[in-house]
């Protein structure tokens, strides 16, 4: 699901490789840097690294001018195409369901041309992922209006077990998204500083401790935090 940064790469490789080299199916949210940045420079040099299905919803060339930051995206597009040992699967309309081993994906959110506000956030592609047991919902950087765009079409199909914190917990989804959905633990993509806004006094911008408020009067106490402790904290 996505894979970060330029400088992540490395990283993610080594631990592609520690599981086995292969790599059955790779979603990504939307083309900004920090979400595509590491699958870009993988697949200038892949080595032994299969990629079955690279699964994501193409931005029409409008939406990428309007937000900017095209080099990168038509780069990523242009090494999307040129892998034709990866099957690439564009995905421009809801509703569809993949089946992996038993796990199933359905797609919640695609591209949205028709939101220029915010428009490479607000196009993130939003994933419902569950089995027998658990469910997740997979918010990516999503906005105000791509969340209300997807609560208006999928209400129920939002409630889940762990929900993904949109835009890493901070101007993402509002308030009335957040608590017209049912889940019971959340999921922060989160650096410390914007976990924790007070490291950064400088970012006014910041509303981290908003959506924490948010959380703590839905009453949810699990909290899956990237930047502490670990890979993740339970609190």
């Amino acid at each position: 699901m996505d894979g970060g940064l330029k400088t992540d790469s490395r990283k993610l490789m080594k631990v592609l490789k520690e599981k086995g080299s292969r790599v059955t199916a790779w979603f990504l949210s939307h083309p900004h840097g920090d979400h595509i940045g590491a699958l870009n420079e993988i697949l200038k040099n892949r080595e032994e690294l299969q990629i079955d299905t690279i699964y994501h919803s193409r931005f029409p060339e409008d939406l990428i001018k309007r937000e900017g930051g095209g080099a990168l995206v038509h780069e990523f597009y242009e090494r999307l195409a040129a892998h034709k040992d990866t099957v690439v699967e564009d995905i421009q309309e809801t509703g569809r369901i993949i089946d992996i081993d038993g796990v199933k994906f359905m797609i919640l959110g695609v591209t949205n041309p028709e939101i220029t506000v915010n428009p490479y956030n607000n196009s993130s592609m939003i994933i419902r992922v569950w089995d027998a047991a658990k469910s997740v919902v997979f918010l990516g950087d999503a906005g105000k209006e791509c969340g209300d765009k997807v609560l208006a079409a999928y209400p129920e199909l939002l409630d889940c077990d762990y929900l993904q914190m949109a835009h890493h917990g901070q101007s993402g989804c509002d308030e009335h998204f957040y608590k017209s959905v049912s889940f019971r633990a959340c999921l922060w993509p989160t650096p410390s500083w914007v976990w924790d806004p007070s490291l950064r006094p400088d970012l006014t911008f910041l509303t981290t401790v908003d959506t924490r408020r948010w959380m703590d009067e839905k009453g949810i106490t699990e909290h899956y935090v990237s930047c502490l402790v670990g890979d993740c904290l339970i609190y």
